[in-house]
């Protein structure tokens, strides 16, 4: 086997061990989450208090990993320690099912 072989293996190794995307997240659920989330960024998802961002039509892996950042205590500033709070007791499953519903949403509410 020469380089190109080794390096298509261990990609194909690498990509085996890598955990698989769950099952697609329930929106229905993530509405029912985002009751609590309503307070700051709007019952559609559009904010009424300045300042803090509409989730609304927001891309669904951006708000994933954006909320697993504040669970993580990873992201900081602004209003962090806010959402550190209130991602903290977030499964994984509730991430997904609460990106999945604001990314459901129209952009413009």
């Amino acid at each position: 086997m020469n380089l190109k072989h080794y390096t298509i293996a261990g990609l194909f190794l690498l990509g085996s061990s890598v955990p698989a995307m769950s099952v697609a997240a329930d929106v229905e659920a993530g509405k029912a989450k985002a009751q609590v989330c309503a307070a700051c960024h709007g019952t559609n998802g559009i904010a009424q208090i300045p300042g803090y961002p509409n989730l609304a039509g927001q891309n669904e892996q951006y708000l994933v990993s954006s909320l697993k950042a504040y669970k993580n205590k990873q992201r900081n500033g602004g209003q962090s320690a806010v959402m550190q709070g209130q991602a903290a007791n977030l499964s994984d499953e509730d991430i997904a099912n609460l990106a999945a519903y604001y990314a459901s949403l129209p952009a413009g509410g």
